[in-house]
């Protein structure tokens, strides 16, 4: 049978659509309820919908002030504060276009991203870097912040799948893409509300990563204000081994973070508290470990999302059905979810390439200024997400890995997690990761780089594997390093870990 889950038609979105109108509406009804707190241990800054609501629109009038017209493109260069969050909504909510970046990039980086997007506007942080012959005018935040008291700009309501916003992919495999999506995107995380948090309106969501972080972004601000709930942001300078005592002050009611930051809070493991229902997971896959340490120290369960820059997260487990052992969870309801190999749809069990339907309103519209390479990640009604599973017949999907990270040992594919699952078992390992890597200029083998978690010798790890993996599967070469390369948002970078053990040893790929 072929491996296809359809979870029923997605929520309509209305037509006409503003994104930001659709997310502050509860600003009316909710008024003096607090929309944000940002927290310390030293005390909160509170934003009530109210509050929330004037800024975006004066800032967006403000926008326009500085002479923006819709479609334009208003670059964020933006650092872990309010700003990010009130910027971005009022250039939705009269049709300029943001582009949301992490402070973390360099000025070439960012002289890129202008060269790809032609910005008319970038909003910048003290401090955070831009490029040395900036292409259009600067705002410093400062002058930003000016702008909430202005008088409020009217939304923007009109077809919901025009172009809304740009997000960068994290360049994982290559070069980051920019992608475009609609208005209409936000309404696609509706399916996440069930299907993922089990969120309401009473809840109180901590989100453990920065304002600019796109995750952040939609799970821990879009999300709550969308329910009309209360999203709860640690500030500037606040440590993982803060972040427990922090849920207990707040009473939060939900905590998402990536999996590195679990394991770092995990090291002054948070006391119990009544409010916390559930522990929230994206951005890289959590392991076992991780997650039965969150459990053994709170009591509650952490529900694991699946998705990417190009369709946020649609595959998860949550409250009502939690994912199965070893599983990325299911698709959520309004999900239409496939698996596909290269003659069309494989069967269950089997593995090929994780597609969502490109009537999913949560699909991305395009790369912007790539026509090619958008319409290589479509097959007919699919979008390729370049991600390896396998689909049970009742839907549950198992992550393989990036289909550009499999491997090969003498002709048979081989999954990285597959290797990675086994050797961080080992109770000496913390983390690991394998990579297919050249030896020869013609002959490529397994490799195992691995951070230890105390002392551990290379002949038990290939004892270890030898007794849990096929011959073929097991590496060749193991190698301890400091840390793995990872991105500003945690995920693990094969590709920079590959090409700098290439070039330790002078050998250059054609790949």
């Amino acid at each position: 049978m072929d491996a296809i889950f359809d979870q029923g038609p997605p929520p309509h979105c209305p037509d006409p659509f503003n994104l930001a109108a659709y997310v502050l509406s509860w600003a009316s009804e909710l008024g003096d309820k607090t929309a944000l707190s940002v927290i310390s241990p030293y005390g909160a800054e509170t934003w009530s919908y109210r509050s929330l609501k004037s800024a975006v629109l004066g800032a967006a009038t403000g926008l326009l002030e500085q002479g923006l017209q819709p479609g334009d493109r208003l670059l964020m260069r933006l650092g872990n504060s309010v700003e990010f969050p009130i910027c971005y909504l009022a250039a939705l909510a009269v049709d300029i276009i943001p582009v949301p970046t992490s402070a973390l990039l360099t000025a070439s980086e960012v002289a890129r991203i202008c060269k790809d997007v032609s910005p008319s506007l970038i909003v910048a942080g003290s401090g955070i870097a831009v490029p040395a012959n900036a292409p259009c005018p600067i705002l410093s935040a400062e002058a930003f912040r000016a702008l909430y008291a202005l008088p409020p700009a009217s939304y923007s309501t009109r077809d919901p799948n025009r172009p809304a916003y740009v997000i960068y992919t994290s360049g994982t495999s290559g070069r980051p893409r920019a992608v475009t999506h609609a208005h209409r995107a936000i309404w696609a995380r509706r399916m996440m509300w069930e299907g993922w948090y089990g969120l309401t309106e009473n809840d109180r969501l901590m989100h453990a990563g920065s304002f600019n972080w796109t995750y952040t972004l939609g799970t821990g601000l879009l999300d709550p204000w969308s329910r009309g709930a209360t999203a709860l942001i640690p500030g500037q300078g606040v440590t993982p081994d803060q972040l427990g005592a922090l849920m207990v002050a707040y009473e939060t009611t939900m905590f998402a973070a990536s999996p590195g930051v679990y394991r770092q809070l995990l090291r002054t493991p948070p006391r119990r508290t009544p409010s916390l229902r559930h522990g929230l997971s994206a951005g890289e896959k959590l392991p076992d470990a991780t997650q039965e340490a969150w459990e053994d120290a709170t009591g509650t369960p952490i529900f694991e999302a699946f998705g990417m820059s190009e369709c946020s997260t649609f595959v998860s487990g949550s409250p009502g059905q939690p994912a199965p052992s070893g599983t990325l969870g299911f698709p959520q309801t309004g999900r239409r979810v496939a698996v596909l190999g290269d003659d069309g749809f494989v069967s269950y069990g089997e593995p090929g390439v994780l597609s969502v339907s490109r009537r999913d309103p949560g699909v991305m519209l395009f790369y912007w200024g790539a026509e090619a390479e958008t319409a290589g990640r479509f097959k007919g009604e699919w979008f390729l997400t370049g991600d390896l599973v396998s689909m049970a017949t009742d839907g549950a999907l198992t992550y393989l890995g990036r289909a550009d990270d499999m491997m090969n040992a003498g002709g048979i594919r081989v999954y990285p997690l597959e290797i990675e699952n086994v050797l961080n078992a080992h109770p000496n390992i913390a983390e690991s990761a394998a990579v297919e890597v050249l030896v020869k200029l013609d002959t490529t083998v397994i490799a195992a780089f691995y951070v230890p978690n105390g002392q551990v010798e290379q002949a038990e790890l290939e004892q270890h594997a030898a007794e849990k993996l096929a011959r073929y599967k097991c590496p060749r070469i193991y190698a301890e390093v400091d840390a793995l390369p990872k991105g500003p948002n945690g995920k693990l970078l094969r590709r920079q870990l590959r090409e700098t053990y290439e070039r330790s040893r002078r050998i250059v790929s054609n790949a």
